[in-house]
């Protein structure tokens, strides 16, 4: 069930044929949805350091604390019932609902009086983001704020609220010329949809096309697998089996790896930080904010770049380690030289935070939202999002009110004790992650049931030396020559993930 003008398969303004278009368009709506958040962190990491914006609201510690946990706190009510919801609607109409209450929000922000309004206009910001574009959207509003400061008054922080919605807008057009997920019309037995969704983003609409068919065939077994096994799109499936409870702990563990390893601490409190590092000045800090979001947006690319070369657990692994390193050479430069005079100590500091973001920039951005969807099969899909959400909402409220409270009160011990965590995070990475580098969602599936002894297909397992399971090249008609053709042509596109 969807929205009116949501239901069909394809965008209610999906005129064109052309499947590099849709692609395009496929990834561009959710890249633009997922700035969202990225401007909101550049965005509260900015204002803080305004003094209009202090003044208005009469910021302390604790409602600063509060004010940047306010989107954590909406994370937190809808992971509760997303699942479900998103089960129920589709994808794409997801995004919409998500779309119109976070523009709801920033009308809210806008006119803020207070620091509870100001603090329940985040409140609807809900969905999950791709943290490339998360960072574009954060040297964005690093930017605005920066511009902004200049403007006497209440302005200088209320133009940037209003700004946040632009990207909801546009996002909320581009939405109108993309597909469904396949996946989510086979699941609701539109089969027929399903296959003209495929057709979109393979082969310009041919419905007929050997890559298509074989595309489509691979999603139906799966599902009818799951169906015959007993799986259910329930928060209870989650845990019924030991793969199932894998997959969960791996994704959470994304989740814990994105929220705890120091990097809120920064997002949220750069102007903290700075001020014990010995640099005071609002405007100087600024400045730093828009240079430090450029630089984790460069090598975010890079580390996207990578993660088919080197693979999901190499490069978190090289994250995590080089963010311990780090965050220990922090907390080391803040304490010699912190509210001290010595400015080669403070550039030094400086350099170290900056090393620390890019290192979680290469890694840890990209994984965000990347592994845990690989990770998790079908039928637990939207509801271990949903538990990584909520996962991601206990990081978020528990960084966001523990750091500023204790870089008051134990200051550079902190970072310690943070870069401490991380060692144990690289610990639990390297034992317990399974790399899905070049592998489909299918094969995944298959290949985590291999570790606990079942054959997802029932069928001889899993080819590791091609791109089609054996299971699902058996029940087709295609030719090896097809299956030849749906491996150069590349079949394993962006779409593959919806």
């Amino acid at each position: 069930m969807g929205l009116p003008g949501f239901d069909g398969p394809l965008g209610p303004l999906q005129f064109y044929k052309s499947s590099k278009v849709t692609i395009a368009l496929t990834i561009l709506a959710s890249c633009v949805f997922a700035t969202t958040t990225g401007y909101d962190t550049a965005f509260i990491n900015g204002i803080n350091i305004l003094p209009s914006y202090n003044e208005t609201l009469k910021l302390t510690t604790a409602t600063k604390s509060l004010n940047a946990a306010a989107s954590f706190l909406g994370w937190a009510i809808v992971a509760t019932f997303m699942g479900p919801v998103v089960d129920r609607v589709g994808r794409r109409t997801g995004v919409l609902i998500s779309i119109v209450l976070k523009i709801i929000g920033v009308v809210f922000m806008t006119v803020a009086q207070n620091v509870a309004i100001d603090t329940a206009h985040k409140i609807p910001s809900l969905w999950l983001e791709l943290y490339l574009y998360y960072l574009l959207r954060a040297l964005i509003a690093a930017g605005v704020t920066y511009r902004t400061s200049q403007i006497s008054g209440e302005w200088s922080w209320r133009l940037p609220c209003m700004l946040q919605a632009v990207f909801s807008l546009f996002c909320l057009v581009v939405l109108l010329f993309v597909p469904e997920s396949p996946r989510w019309l086979a699941h609701k037995g539109r089969l027929q949809d399903a296959l003209a969704s495929i057709a979109s983003t393979h082969s310009n609409g041919d419905q007929d096309d050997p890559a298509t068919l074989i595309q489509h065939r691979e999603i139906v077994d799966m599902l009818e697998w799951e169906r015959s096994s007993g799986q259910k799109m329930t928060y209870a499936e989650v845990f019924r089996t030991p793969s199932s409870r894998r997959r969960l702990m791996l994704a959470v563990s994304m989740a814990v790896l994105a929220m705890s390893s120091g990097n809120n601490i920064v997002s949220y409190y750069l102007g903290d930080m700075l001020t014990k590092a010995g640099i005071s000045n609002s405007q100087t800090q600024l400045q730093i904010n828009i240079v430090l979001s450029a630089w984790c947006l460069i090598i975010a690319c890079i580390g996207t770049y990578f993660m088919n070369i080197a693979g999901r657990k190499t490069m978190c692994l090289v994250s995590v380690g080089f963010m311990t390193a780090f965050l220990f050479l922090v907390g080391a430069l803040t304490k010699v030289y912190g509210g001290g005079e010595n400015t080669s100590g403070v550039y030094a500091t400086v350099a170290s935070v900056f090393l620390f973001q890019g290192s979680y920039a290469i890694g840890i951005t990209p994984l965000t939202v990347l592994y845990p969807p690989e990770v998790l099969n079908y039928s637990i899909r939207s509801n271990g999002m949903a538990a990584w959400t909520f996962a991601i909402t206990c990081g978020g409220l528990f960084s966001v009110f523990v750091w500023p409270f204790a870089l008051a009160a134990i200051g550079w011990k902190t970072y310690m004790i943070n870069a401490g965590w991380d060692a144990v995070q690289f610990a639990f990475v390297a034992y317990f992650w399974i790399e899905t580098k070049g592998l489909t969602l299918e094969e995944i599936n298959a290949k985590f049931d291999a570790l606990h002894e079942t054959d997802s297909y029932g069928t001889e397992g899993l080819s590791r030396s091609g791109m089609v399971l054996e299971g699902v090249a058996k029940t087709t008609s295609i030719d090896a020559a097809s299956s030849v053709k749906l491996q150069k042509d590349g079949s394993k596109t962006a779409t593959d993930n919806l």
